[in-house]
């Protein structure tokens, strides 16, 4: 069955040279809870939109964790890994601001700023990614990208539970997203 043709709905799987099944992309869509729709703000909590999971958060807006989630999503987009594991990877500076006044600033300012340089909608209500990632181009340099990106690494891909997503024990560096569109297509003479 090619690409091209048009029969999503008839189950197939195409299968890679390990025999495994190979889903398309709309399959995957539909296996992987809803990513892609908006995360839910109720209280101090974010959610996932089917509920199936919530993160309370204790010293940062749950704005700013939604916000900050789908940050973490634009930076290493992977289609293939739910949102949950982004919650997870970015918990981290809801604690920290927790007892660190300056990172809980640095935090909700940057996020302000995103929003800010978005426009009415915010951050969350552009929706496409190129658009996003057109402003992270903007704020790269800033000491907040910097350490949002610099603590996800280490936060998103250490999290056992995403290994099988990726076929085998981790992955060195995502495809796509800011860091896939950023400067790899620039041609150095």
């Amino acid at each position: 069955m090619s690409s091209h043709d048009h029969h999503d709905h008839d189950h197939h799987h195409h299968h890679d040279h390990d025999g495994g099944p190979r889903l398309s992309r709309r399959e995957l869509i539909q296996q992987s809870g809803l990513i892609g729709a908006a995360l839910l703000v109720s209280g101090s909590a974010v959610m996932s939109p089917d509920r199936a999971w919530a993160m309370e958060t204790t010293a940062l807006k749950p704005d700013t964790m939604a916000t900050l989630i789908q940050l973490a999503r634009d930076i290493y987009p992977h289609d293939h890994v739910a949102d949950k594991f982004y919650a997870v990877a970015v918990k981290g500076h809801d604690t920290k601001a927790g007892t660190d006044a300056a990172h809980k600033d640095l935090i909700e300012q940057g996020i302000a700023d995103l929003d800010k340089r978005a426009g009415a909608g915010g951050y969350r209500g552009l929706g496409w990614e190129e658009e996003r990632v057109a402003i992270l181009r903007q704020i790269e340099a800033t000491p907040f990208f910097q350490t949002v990106r610099g603590g996800l690494v280490v936060s998103l891909y250490n999290q056992k539970e995403v290994w099988p997503l990726f076929g085998y024990e981790g992955e060195s560096f995502s495809k796509g997203g800011y860091i896939k569109r950023g400067f790899d297509d620039i041609q150095w003479l």
